[in-house]
């Protein structure tokens, strides 16, 4: 727990409306919730969608089918009874058969990491590798960011090892992406040693910008005067995959490794909507490594916060930048198909007060022909969720459309996107700044999105916006604490519709404190299932959707009873919530894939005895002592907590699930 969130600070001065504002008209028109949340969310979900589940092929069953666990303090995983779980891919273990060993001391050094599973595992997925397989494929995981206070020694940390250009590369290659050759051998999850799959992205890896704003000259450099090529890839928070094949990696907040050494402000309206620091950078990369420095290299900036397509089965394979899907602080990429068979991508800007985008392409997907589908993110149009909260044919709280982000579209004073921005790829380069000018709707940190496998239904995780100071009935608090799930319905459920109707799945929180809880009626949450900050989210193939948290774990106050960060169930039809899963202390619950027979399912446990302001945080420094508040995974073995994959599965063999 940060005791200092930078997503949690919105850097949006504009003026555009709130979310909130709109559910309020919605509630005061309706007279919604007099009643209850479910009454609208069943309406909703409607009809023709019946619920599924059941183990084995066998969909007569119950949606949920195990018995909810309780919340917990421990510093372990825990799982419903008739279930198991171990841990694999630690942040250090190895990916060739030339990796170093881990050092529980953290001397291992930047060359070393460059061959180990990186840090802060975030989202990931699993690719068969042939036939469908659910039992051998390739993992591939992000890496989000490190924790310094576990990430380097205690001289280091003291300043006693001068801070160098070893420690800067050492901490971007802890960054990207791991394709790790997994198989399942005796009934235990491996990593394949070694295999031509297994593979490093980070920081320093060449990747190829593609799309609109390649050559552009807002993305040329001292070192790219061409504007083609842009050097690796970093925040690497939650994820995608395509029909094709490939991954999708997403940059978040890239703002934060940008600093300077000038004593002057040399942000432009860009570098301050994006939010980097008038000064220097907690990770410190602007003192030793240039390219950080923003007043030297004003546009490196520029070359990060994209959505990155990565092919796991070709090792030499280059990745794109696919830059027609904007830039932004992505948080995932969920992908779906129009009736006409163009892909659709849905992403949220992680800040809080940020925005809704969706991605059209031009090409076609072709079921037949999967080598024509390799530049379909190349090229399309990037539209802006605008909100509202107008009548709407059935239970719904609103409608909405999307705009989009084209030099053509209108703003005020009569211009046009085009003649501020000069071009597509000016527009994108400035995508929350166009944003802005169209009047997109502010959302409390929009995080993951996905979609329903059959219905088509998108469901969106705003995890919290603790700078909100309106309060209305939909939202009982003076600030949102808690976050709530969202959803909207395309028109003619057509993904590639500019038009949608909205509702509330469900509003996070704790409805035995009035100061920050839940209005009567909402009965989906309860003593047995409260939760705070939803982040990940994912509807496994059977319509169940998985919720994972990144929020407050200190069990007091508004908390109180919540324990440590976790990851619940939901039935999208009747909206029961159960608890899966706890993790251990200090961490996140994030990034969930299945086998295809969804008889194992991979989580990952970030940032592990990170304890920030928690009222339980030991006294002694973590320098001194990094096991004092968690020893998850090896029970202090690692000589500090270790981010690590988790793989869960049923006793009895069946779906997890069910």
């Amino acid at each position: 727990m940060r005791s200092i969130d930078p997503e949690n600070i919105p850097t949006n001065t504009s003026a555009n409306p709130h979310f909130n504002e709109l559910v309020e008209r919605a509630r005061s028109r309706r007279g919604f919730l007099k009643s209850g949340l479910a009454m609208g969310a069943v309406g909703f979900f409607g009809a023709g969608l019946t619920a599924c589940g059941g183990g084995d092929g066998d969909d007569s069953g119950p949606m949920l089918g195990f018995a909810a666990v309780a919340a917990s303090t421990g510093d372990d995983i825990v799982v419903p009874a008739g279930y198991k779980h171990a841990v694999f891919c630690r942040w250090g273990d190895p990916l060739f058969a030339n990796s170093p060993a881990w050092k529980p001391d953290a001397t291992n050094t930047a060359a070393d990491q460059a061959l180990q599973f990186g840090d802060n595992h975030d989202g990931m997925h699993f690719f068969p590798l042939s036939d469908n397989s659910s039992t051998e494929g390739l993992l591939v995981m992000n890496h989000e960011y490190i924790n310094p206070e576990f990430f380097y020694t205690a001289a280091e940390q003291s300043g006693a090892t001068p801070w160098s250009l070893e420690q800067v590369r050492k901490a971007q290659h802890a960054h990207g992406v791991s394709v790790a050759h997994v198989r399942l051998v005796g009934g235990n999850w491996q990593v394949v040693i070694p295999s031509r799959y297994n593979r490093r992205i980070h920081m320093n890896t060449p990747m190829q910008l593609t799309g609109p704003v390649r050559g552009h000259a807002l993305v040329q450099t001292s070192a790219d005067p061409a504007g083609e090529v842009s050097l690796g890839t970093v925040n690497n928070c939650g994820n995608g995959y395509t029909m094709w094949g490939t991954y999708l990696t997403c940059e978040e907040n890239f703002n934060g490794y940008f600093g300077t050494a000038s004593t002057t402000d040399a942000r432009d309206a860009n570098m301050r909507r994006y939010g980097l620091s008038s000064a220097g950078s907690g990770y410190r990369w602007h003192e030793e490594d240039e390219r950080f420095d923003y007043a030297l290299e004003s546009h490196e900036p520029n070359r990060l916060g994209w959505i990155v397509e990565i092919d796991p089965f070709d090792p030499s394979s280059t990745p794109k930048k696919r830059t027609a899907l904007g830039r932004i602080k992505h948080e995932n990429a969920a992908q779906t198909l129009a009736k006409d068979k163009r892909v659709v991508v849905y992403m949220g800007d992680d800040q809080a007060n940020d925005y809704v985008y969706k991605f059209v392409s031009d090409g076609k997907y072709a079921a037949d022909n999967q080598r024509a589908n390799a530049n379909l993110l190349e090229s399309g149009t990037l539209y802006v969720a605008r909100f509202g909260a107008g009548a709407t044919a059935g239970d719904m709280m609103g409608t909405g459309e999307w705009v989009a982000l084209v030099p053509s579209t209108p703003i005020a004073g009569g211009s046009t996107l085009g003649a501020k921005y000069g071009d597509l790829g000016g527009i994108l380069v400035n995508t929350r700044l166009a944003a802005d000018d169209v009047g997109a709707t502010k959302m409390d940190r929009p995080e993951w999105v996905t979609v329903h496998p059959d219905s088509g239904e998108v469901y969106l995780t705003l995890t919290n916006n603790s700078s909100r100071s309106t309060v209305d009935e939909a939202n009982p608090r003076t600030a949102n604490i808690y976050g709530q799930i969202i959803r909207w319905r395309e028109t003619g459920q057509d993904a590639a519709a500019l038009a949608f109707e909205w509702d509330l799945f469900v509003l996070a929180g704790n409805p035995a404190h009035t100061a920050g809880g839940l209005q009567a009626g909402s009965t989906n949450i309860n003593a047995d299932n409260l939760f705070n900050s939803p982040d990940g989210l994912a509807f496994d193939a059977d319509g169940r959707l998985w919720i994972q948290t990144d929020g407050n774990f200190s069990n007091v106050g508004n908390y109180a009873g919540m324990g440590n960060n976790q990851m619940l169930v939901a039935d999208p039809v009747t909206k029961e919530i159960r608890r899966f899963l706890v993790g251990p202390s200090g961490c996140e619950i994030t990034g969930i894939t299945w086998t295809p027979d969804q008889k194992f399912v991979f989580v990952n446990v970030q940032h592990p005895g990170e304890y920030g302001s928690h009222p339980r945080a030991p006294a002694v420094d973590p320098a001194a002592d990094p096991l004092a508040f968690s020893r998850w995974p090896d029970n202090g073995a690692g000589g500090r907590p270790r981010p690590a994959t988790v793989v869960v599965w049923r006793e009895d063999g069946g779906k997890v699930g069910t």
